[in-house]
Formats: structure tokens, C-alpha cells, sequence
């Protein structure tokens, strides 16, 4: 099975983006994600102006790697779309296919509002918009995400990470049913498996203790059998006792020799 294949940044976060890249070129990797606002209070992001831009440009022109999509908007209650013109500039200007929005607002008529404005703006700088659900936001599973996608109308896109999936107990099943035009891309990764989770150990695992394909319990080739078959695949495995051991690039090149191998042998 043949599929594109990029890495998200979360996979390796302390490098800045032209690092990033290049080092996501070593590893073999065929693209990145890039993520340009910060997160979470201790975790970086990295908006690109002036000469920063300049210098992801010319690793992207000397990898060949491309930005396939940026990262990620946290969509609530207070967010104004006619605000957030800049961000999609900043993708139009590396060359992005899409940006991950993430839903944080409790109203889902005004969440899929949201989503359709800002999905209008992306269209008019040649970006998708797709939401990412996660187990402890307030849209937690696949099924409450398809609803507020039904909601926002045919411009927004899914992004399912196989570790949310997992974590939500949203149903493979489920999963091969969604029509294969509402998926912009997948997140890749896995963990070992023994519910139930506390908030905690679900935002510990996904910010720093992911695996790579293979390595945990989740039914990943399940996961892959439930997606179209060209759907391109980004690996986000962050995984922050190797990286202290060994750095970024260790994480980088080992993710992408396991998931390349357990792919092949799929």
C-alpha cells in the first residue's frame, strides 16, 4: 500500500520549521505539518514572517518537501473568522492544502458557523478547512463530528487521528461509512490500549507518548482498511523520552523507518 507520507510537527515540536523540515527530509518523510500557533501555554508555535518565512521557503525549495497543512486553530467561543485572514495567508504563502481547526466551543450551531466562515476564507486562498475531534473537547468522537460537519455544509472537511478514534470509542465501522470526499487527510500513530482514561492520561499520551504504527494495541490496520485507499497518511508521534535521549532527529528518522516498515508489511 502506497500513500503519501508526512509527518506532523507536534512529532518533533522543538525544532523550528526550517529544522523541522530538513531533518523530516533525512528521515524520509514526503512532507510536514507545520503548526504556527501555540497550543497550549508551554508548548511553542511558530507564525512565519519576514525572514523566518524566507528560510522555510528555501528548505522547502532545497528538501523538495512540501508544507501539506498548518496548525492548528482553536475554534471558541470568542473567535472572530474575519480576524484570522493572516493565518490563512501564511498557509497561502508555504503552499498548504489545509488547516486544522479544533473544536472549543460547547454551542455546535455556532461552532458549524465558524467553521463554514472560515471555510469560505480558505477557499479564497486555495486552503481547506478540516476539524479535528478529540476525546476531551466538546466534540469528542467521530459521530459528534460528523454532525457539526453536516451543519457546516460541504467546505469543511475531517482530519481522524488513530488515536482519538481509539480513545473516543468511536467505531471502525463507523469510520469506512464516512464518504470518502469528507476526508482531507489521516493522523497516524499508536499506544498501547487499556481503558478507561482520565483527561490526564489522554492529553499526556497524545502531547508526548505516542508510538509509532505497530509498537501499541490500536488496531491500526482495521484503521487503514476503514480509509480510502489513497488517503494520505501524517505520522504524529511524539515521543518525549526518546527525544530527551537522543533528540529530535533520532524521533523523526525512527518513526519513519517503523511506519515505513509496518506499512510495507501490511
Amino acid at each position: 500500500m502506497t500513500r503519501p507520507l508526512s509527518v506532523a510537527h507536534l512529532t518533533a515540536l522543538d525544532l523550528p520549521p526550517p529544522a523541522f523540515i530538513e531533518a523530516a527530509a533525512r528521515a524520509g518523510f514526503d512532507g510536514v505539518g507545520l503548526r504556527l500557533l501555540a497550543v497550549t501555554d508551554d508548548s511553542p508555535g511558530y507564525p512565519l514572517r519576514g525572514a523566518a518565512l524566507r528560510a522555510t521557503q528555501a528548505a522547502m525549495a532545497a528538501t523538495g518537501l512540501a508544507v501539506r497543512d498548518i496548525e492548528f486553530l482553536k475554534i471558541t467561543p470568542d473567535l472572530r473568522p474575519a480576524d484570522q485572514g493572516w493565518l490563512f495567508d501564511m498557509g497561502a504563502d508555504l503552499g498548504a492544502r489545509h488547516l486544522i481547526t479544533a473544536p472549543y466551543d460547547p454551542d455546535p450551531a455556532r461552532l458549524a458557523d465558524r467553521l463554514a466562515a472560515l471555510a469560505e476564507m480558505g477557499q479564497a486562498r486555495g486552503l481547506g478547512v478540516v476539524l479535528e475531534f478529540f476525546p476531551w473537547t466538546d466534540v469528542p468522537d467521530l459521530a459528534a463530528a460528523l454532525q457539526v460537519l453536516r451543519a457546516a455544509g460541504p467546505g469543511v472537511q475531517l482530519l481522524v487521528d488513530s488515536l482519538h478514534l481509539d480513545r473516543s470509542g468511536s467505531r471502525l465501522d463507523d469510520l469506512a461509512r464516512v464518504p470518502p470526499g469528507l476526508l482531507a487527510f489521516a493522523h497516524l500513530c499508536d499506544a498501547p490500549v487499556a481503558p478507561p482514561y482520565s483527561t490526564a492520561e489522554l492529553l499526556t499520551t497524545a502531547r508526548e507518548d505516542r508510538l509509532p504504527p505497530g509498537a501499541g494495541g490500536i488496531d491500526l490496520r482495521g484503521f487503514l482498511a476503514a480509509l480510502p485507499p489513497d488517503l494520505p497518511l501524517a505520522l504524529e508521534v511524539p515521543m518525549a523520552r526518546l527525544q530527551q535521549a537522543e533528540g529530535s532527529a533520532a524521533v523523526l528518522a525512527h518513526v519513519a523507518a517503523r511506519s515505513r516498515a509496518w506499512l510495507a508489511a501490511g
